[in-house]
């Protein structure tokens, strides 16, 4: 029988969602390569459900700037286009110090439990040899913890949709970024100041790692 997916709290995700957020993260990731066709039977086929949910799927993943449509040509992986990094980092300048500071207001227990377990990880990050790929889920599984403990759907969609933007520029230069696992462990102090309450801090810290991020990027072109 096949695996079902579940939310964190049990709650079953429908064909489409889980359709969804497999294909959105396999070109998040870039393991559906930039400029790449988008082929509906092969991607049904490796996710085991019907091309209906796929279809349902490419749909929310056009909107999210994730993949592209030409008449007559078909459907591919949206280009990385490094003149959006200013765009993009000129809304999570503003929008992530917003959303530390509200997942501090509002983190629910089961929030900062998951968010503690996330912290553990990062702390085992430079202890143990974690390669890129590895790195780069655990940093968008901390990003998508904190957007969730704002229990603001409007804001962490919002917050998601670019996360996942700069994640594919950071994934398409990250052969020349120095110290991956040190971006990603900055996420530690951040999580301790939402953890315990801190919201003027949890947003300055948010708002120095955008910043460095786009630092980062502009060092490796």
């Amino acid at each position: 029988m096949q695996h079902v997916a579940t939310e964190p709290g049990g709650e079953e995700l429908s064909l489409a969602e889980r359709a969804y957020r497999a294909i959105r993260d396999q070109l998040v990731m870039l393991e559906i390569r930039p400029g790449a066709p988008i082929n509906e039977d092969q991607l049904a086929q490796s996710l085991g459900v019907g091309r209906t949910p796929v279809r349902e799927a490419l749909k929310r993943l056009q909107y999210e700037r994730l993949i592209t449509t030409y008449p007559r040509r078909g459907t591919f992986a949206t280009e990385v286009n490094i003149t959006d990094l200013a765009h993009i980092s000129e809304v999570r300048q503003e929008l992530e110090p917003l959303a530390a500071a509200q997942a501090a207001r509002r983190a629910t227990a089961a929030d900062r439990s998951s968010l503690s377990a996330l912290q553990r990880e990062l702390e085992g990050a430079h202890s143990r040899q974690r390669d890129a790929a590895e790195l780069m889920h655990l940093d968008l599984q901390v990003h998508r913890a904190i957007y969730a403990a704002t229990h603001n759907p409007y804001l962490e969609d919002a917050l998601v949709r670019h996360d996942n933007l700069a994640t594919r520029i950071w994934c398409l230069f990250i052969d020349q970024l120095s110290d991956v696992a040190g971006h990603v462990s900055e996420h530690g102090p951040l999580i301790e100041a939402i953890v315990t309450g801190d919201p003027d801090k949890a947003a300055q810290l948010a708002r120095g790692h955008v910043e460095n991020f786009e630092r980062a990027i502009r060092g490796a072109i």
